[in-house]
């Protein structure tokens, strides 16, 4: 388990780094002579066809409602795994990152409240400011390298994992529009249908991935978000099929290296690119904006220590193995990076209110992560100590 978590750790550090660059070239695009260009290719629209029926989105809604039903397999899969097998399978291995999570959730949501409360149209945002972005939080604190102690690392993971837990379970009940009884039948029986085979303990993984594909377009067309469908697929997927094998762990890591150097980059890409012409001080200091950096920036870190610290002094949770209260408070400034799980829900957010609300929140949610993630590594270094060097 230790070498996998170790895996995994470096895969998601090194796809942090890769996000960085996609994200910088985005805005590039978005602010040269190649934004023309730029916006066309998002806007560019791609039709399935299969028969009569068919899906006709732009690349940016195939980015956003294709490719991130993939990412979100591997969260179910993460998720499965680590309640199962890994840092959540028991109380009191849990108990610390869930109350995090929780207070990660929480208080951001009310800070993003206080400043929008009258606004009927940003309040559609108010659970951006909730998500963690786990590839670049990692990215950043890989940068430390082994100053960092493994057990932080592993607890900032398990939060970031319950992070997007919350945000499907957000996204499951605010986020579904205009149900199709017909499309959720369909996708109720996709459901049984990998419910059926999960109990039979099926190793084949292309069996999953066939009733898969059939439940993301039920759901797609049901009117919930169609990554929901990814979840539902990673938790179908047993950990051990009855010859023995993995489909989880084999699924899994297909899916890791893809994650985190195609999928999230692309997604990085396609949703980073935000025109900065005209943006000021004023448009800063706007409600929207100002609520989701302020949500990151100081809501973040303000519900996951203070969850932390209250759970320590009451004796309801306690620290990891080599991590002190100063660890968490560098970790839980970190979790102020939602960057890509951010977009992703103000892309659901302002899916219909307009293309300068959508810039105000995505300016926001960078101003937001950047900072954190600069605050986040000189609290980590100052709180970590370089590792001793022998002769």
């Amino acid at each position: 388990m230790q070498s996998f978590i170790g895996k995994f750790l470096k895969l998601e550090s090194s796809g942090g780094v890769i996000l960085l660059v996609t994200s910088a070239l985005a805005l590039i695009f978005a602010n040269s002579f190649l934004s023309p260009y730029y916006f066309e290719l998002l806007n560019t629209p791609l039709v399935v066809q299969f028969g009569e029926q068919g899906i006709a989105k732009p690349f940016l809604l195939w980015v956003n409602d294709g490719l991130m039903a993939i990412f979100f397999v591997l969260v179910g899969l993460e998720v499965k795994r680590e309640i199962i097998l890994g840092s959540l399978s028991t109380y009191q291995q849990a108990i610390l990152p869930v109350l995090a999570a929780i207070g990660g959730m929480v208080v951001p949501a009310l800070v993003f409240t206080f400043f929008n409360y009258g606004d009927p149209v940003a309040m559609e945002g108010w659970a951006i400011p909730m998500a963690t972005d786990i590839a670049f939080a990692l990215g950043i604190m890989a940068l430390l390298g082994k100053r960092v102690p493994l057990p932080l690392k592993i607890f900032l993971l398990a939060l970031a994992i319950i992070d997007d837990l919350g945000a499907i379970i957000v996204i499951a009940l605010f986020f579904a529009h205009g149900l199709s009884i017909e499309a959720m039948i369909g996708a109720g029986l996709s459901i049984l249908v990998l419910i059926i085979m999960n109990r039979m303990r099926i190793s084949a993984l292309c069996a999953y991935l066939f009733v898969g594909m059939v439940l993301w377009v039920c759901v797609l067309k049901s009117g919930v978000h169609a990554t929901l469908a990814g979840v539902i697929l990673g938790f179908s997927v047993p950990i051990t099929a009855k010859d023995g094998s993995s489909p989880l762990e084999s699924l899994e890591h297909t899916l890791n290296p893809w994650s985190a150097f195609f999928i999230l980059p692309i997604f990085a890409f396609a949703n980073a690119g935000v025109p900065l012409g005209g943006v000021n001080l004023d448009t800063l200091g706007g409600a929207l904006p100002l609520g989701i950096i302020l949500g990151l920036l100081i809501g973040k870190p303000l519900g996951v220590f203070s969850f932390c610290f209250i759970a320590v002094k009451l004796n309801l949770a306690r620290l990891p193995l080599l991590v002190n209260l100063k660890h968490i408070f560098a970790v839980s400034v970190l979790c102020g990076i939602g960057f890509t799980m951010s977009m992703f829900l103000s892309g659901l957010a302002f899916e219909n209110a307009g293309e300068s609300i959508n810039t105000l929140s995505r300016i926001g949610i960078l101003l937001g992560s950047t900072i954190s993630a600069i605050l986040g590594l000189l609290l980590l270094r100052a709180s970590t100590s370089a590792p001793e060097r022998h002769a």
